[in-house]
């Protein structure tokens, strides 16, 4: 079991999907900070008979505006992605990008220097995507041990 420590003014919540296969869990503490701009989302649907989870932590600066919007809107851009399940990591980048050029146009001037980090894991079926914005970074934990474990990722920098 994984062991949280200093969990004071904390926010901590878990779940598993529905064929028991995978679980999941995050936490939330604003810090020092008198507001959170911190938010995540999880979901877990059938999409095109896959079992689909996804999950994100978005980390505005700026205000929370940003980080908000990223949460109301990147899954469901993703999810309605023409080629979700078969090029996902295609449909991550647009989606990734496209909520990006919405929120600007949202904005209407203001707020113009709030901004989000996210990083996000996208389960499909078996196959596990991890992309991120900004600073933000995600641990993998496998058998409930606690215990981060090594894999191999590209990094691939693509121009929004």
């Amino acid at each position: 079991m994984l062991k949280i420590q200093n969990v004071s003014k904390c926010n901590l919540s878990f779940g598993n999907s529905q064929n028991r296969k995978f679980s999941y869990g995050y936490a939330s503490s604003p810090g020092k900070r008198a507001s959170m701009e911190d938010f995540y989302e999880t979901r877990i649907d059938g999409v095109d008979g896959e079992i689909v989870g996804l999950f994100g932590v978005f980390d505005g600066h700026g205000g929370a505006r940003a980080a908000e919007y990223v949460k109301q809107n990147l899954f469901s851009n993703l999810i309605r992605h023409p080629k979700f399940i078969s090029d996902t990591k295609l449909a991550i980048a647009d989606a990734y990008s496209h909520t990006d050029s919405e929120f600007l146009k949202s904005d209407n001037s203001q707020n113009r220097d709030a901004g989000s980090t996210a990083s996000t894991a996208i389960l499909v079926g078996d196959r596990l995507l991890v992309a991120n914005v900004g600073d933000s970074r995600a641990v993998i934990c496998r058998g409930g041990n606690g215990k981060t474990q090594k894999f191999c990722f590209s990094q691939h920098l693509i121009d929004l």
